[in-house]
């Protein structure tokens, strides 16, 4: 089961957070070669309103190909099963790279462009993807602590990308070409391990009727001595949806057996990515640059970060089984409400003591281990747990889509109000909070059939 995690988490959310980190690194360089370009081309400098957007548009073309890469990648778990939908999604991630790593030799910033899309949709495909297999072949004591290897992966590549894009290594002039196109090796990784790990027992069964199959992988995750109980779950399951086939995303906002559900999943894919973990990165920079750091040493300083934010998940992952799902996403969300608070007056008179920007700083590194063991992993994880097998994959097509869309977002907000934006995480992150308190169950230890009928007094008013 931990290798399984390992197979899928290296082409699935790696790809993700080291495909957001390593953009950074190499934006003077992108910088230059756009413009040189554009002098071999047209024989005159790149207007400089051009080249920003021409920037703009190679940063951002990533979100929109995460956007579309949600609910494509609901489809082919459908139609490919989950580990043939993951497998499949390395071709992508190879064909970018390749785009990427050709863009500067051929002179073409438009595959840069195009290769970024690609590596975008990947990483939607993947994030929608992974934690339908991860949360399907684990057992129920278990699930949680599997399910955050999505947060760990992703926070892993977050991590290795900001290593990785060091000057020092690929973040140089000469060689940020490879930097952008080493997104071909998690691919190639996951390609050479994840074929040695059966598909979804779940999906094989209820999805493909195939009972032998299903056994055989059950043998395999969970040995031949304890995989009955789980396939008694499976038939539990099977039986309850007498056939039903996999729903389509509209329809679950038809359905009122799941009319709860989907709004918890609106809620919780909205407030993960609007309460300001994002803008914190924003601000990181400016915020060490008051605090005396210079401009070289910042990257290394960045590093803190992520591996704060790695370390959060780790704990998260260890903590989850235990404590349980609601402390944890709803203590998270209330200490960032907290930091929020401390964020905003720190950012408005920053300059005013040499003292204050030692606070942001530290209300920055609180923030990101508030995140990490809340919200950061959990909402993925209650994404898999409030589902049964038919309505799993639209659900996560539908929060998908819903996380990119708030990505795009949030730019916005921190652009509009600076500062400011913090009292309106604060905001967020306290209704979050109320939120969940009043409306999610605690899920630890329970079968998919069990929450389901937690629910069932919300959506239907009875018991």
């Amino acid at each position: 089961l931990f290798l399984a995690v390992c197979a899928v988490g290296i082409g699935g959310t790696f790809q993700y957070g080291y495909n957001v980190s390593i953009i950074n690194a190499p934006t003077q360089h992108i910088h230059r070669f756009l413009n040189e370009t554009w002098i071999s081309r047209y024989h005159k400098e790149l207007n400089p309103d051009l080249l920003t957007f021409l920037w703009s548009v190679i940063a951002s073309v990533f979100s929109l190909g995460g956007l579309c890469g949600a609910p494509l990648g609901g489809n082919m778990a459908i139609r490919l099963g989950r580990k043939g939908a993951l497998l499949m999604n390395n071709i992508i991630a190879i064909l970018a790279s390749i785009l990427m790593g050709i863009s500067f030799p051929t002179g073409l910033f438009e595959l840069l462009i195009v290769g970024r899309f690609l590596i975008g949709l990947n990483s939607g495909i993947g994030i929608c993807v992974q934690p339908l297999y991860i949360g399907e072949i684990a057992p129920r004591h278990l699930r949680g602590g599997m399910a955050m290897g999505s947060s760990i992966f992703l926070t892993g590549g977050i991590l290795t990308g900001q290593i990785i894009g060091l000057r020092e290594l690929l973040g140089g002039e000469t060689y940020w070409p490879l930097l952008l196109s080493s997104s071909c090796f998690p691919a190639f990784a996951q390609l050479l391990f994840l074929p040695w790990f059966p598909e979804s027992p779940r999906y094989l069964l209820i999805d493909r009727s195939d009972e032998l199959s299903c056994v055989k992988a059950l043998k395999r995750f969970h040995g031949s001595s304890e995989y009955r109980r789980e396939m008694e779950d499976i038939q539990r399951e099977c039986f309850a949806l007498d056939g039903e086939k996999p729903k389509k995303p509209w329809q679950l906002f038809t359905d009122c057996g799941v009319r709860w559900q989907l709004i918890t999943v609106i809620v919780m894919t909205m407030g993960q990515q609007l309460s300001g973990i994002n803008a914190i990165y924003f601000y990181a920079t400016y915020i060490f640059k008051q605090a005396g750091i210079s401009a070289e040493k910042i990257p290394y300083v960045t590093l803190g970060t992520g591996a704060c934010e790695c370390l959060t998940a780790l704990t998260c992952g260890l903590l989850i089984d235990y404590v349980g799902r609601r402390y944890l996403i709803i203590g998270g969300y209330v200490l960032m409400a907290l930091w929020s608070i401390v964020l905003t007056f720190s950012l408005t008179y920053q300059e005013l003591y040499s003292w204050v920007p030692y606070v942001s700083m530290t209300s920055i590194f609180a923030f990101i281990l508030s995140f990490g063991l809340g919200p950061g992993g959990i909402t993925n994880t209650l994404i898999a747990e409030l589902f049964i097998q038919s309505s799993r994959p639209a659900a996560y097509m539908i929060g998908g889509t819903i996380s990119w869309i708030s990505f795009f977002t949030i730019g916005m907000v921190v652009n509009g109000l600076k500062q400011y934006c913090f009292l309106v995480f604060l905001l967020e992150c306290f209704l979050v909070a109320a939120f969940i308190f009043l409306v999610i169950p605690e899920t630890k230890n329970k079968s998919f059939l069990e929450i389901k009928k937690e629910f069932h007094k919300l959506n239907f008013g009875r018991n």
